[in-house]
């Protein structure tokens, strides 16, 4: 599941949502802090966890 990063407009926060591919253009992300739903999306490192074949 993608990890999505933002930083809130108003007091500056960066916070990650975790949702399906799917269902990101339904996504309305609010800041955890002020609660502000000024946010944009931050261009983030890409991520990927793989299973340990021992």
């Amino acid at each position: 599941m993608p990890v999505y990063e933002f930083q809130c407009k108003k007091c500056s926060e960066v916070f990650e949502v975790k949702c399906r591919v799917e269902e990101y253009s339904k996504l309305k992300p609010t800041c955890p802090k002020c609660k502000s739903e000024e946010v944009e999306r931050k261009i983030s490192t890409f991520y990927a966890q793989t299973e340990s074949k021992t």
